[in-house]
């Protein structure tokens, strides 16, 4: 359990923080800017659920997929320890398939790009969609650097995946998506 008793620390004032382990790297090191990709990805998606509140199906797959980050984030808040099991399993990225597939197979095929936009929850899901695509290659950006579990990326590729079906899902069923005319025709 996390107990957090003080919020202002002054620890980060010199441009370092903590890692779960205790050490300390620069704010600008590549495991912090996931942090912060996965923090944002979290807040797109709690901005998303202010909008959705009323159906309980989506709601409760939002929900899921932020403790989900918060998950992904606590591994990787803890350097590589061959001891400790990750807290990441296929499970996660299953779920996410599986409220993917049912949601896609509520809708018509695309017959064009669709642009960012329509109502004003798709219009959020597809911020959130941007958001974890930025997640996902800082990312994949850390694990060219170190040892990261194999969940992570396909979690936030997947991720992102579902955002887009699901802002087709809110954009009445994909009737309200937004094509784009290439050349503006």
């Amino acid at each position: 359990m996390v107990k957090l008793d003080t919020i202002v620390t002054r620890g980060g004032d010199r441009g370092e923080t903590s890692l779960a382990d205790g050490s300390r790297v620069a704010k600008s090191h590549t495991r912090i800017a996931v942090f912060g990709a996965l923090d944002e990805t979290n807040t797109a998606v709690g901005l998303l659920r202010v909008v959705c509140a009323q159906s309980p199906e989506i709601d409760s797959v939002l929900a899921a997929i932020q403790n989900d980050l918060f998950d992904i984030g606590a591994d990787l808040a803890a350097p590589a320890d061959p001891n400790r099991p990750s807290r990441l399993t296929s499970a996660y990225v299953a779920r996410l398939d599986e409220a993917a597939t049912a949601w896609n197979a509520r809708l018509g095929p695309l017959t064009s790009f669709i642009l960012p936009g329509g109502t004003e929850a798709a219009s959020r899901a597809h911020l959130a969609r941007t958001i974890a695509r930025r997640a996902e290659r800082e990312l994949v950006r850390l694990a060219s650097e170190t040892t990261i579990s194999d969940i992570p990326i396909p979690y936030l590729n997947r991720l992102s995946d579902t955002m887009f079906i699901l802002a087709r899902l809110l954009n009445d069923e994909g009737r309200a998506d937004t094509l784009w005319r290439p050349g503006g025709a």
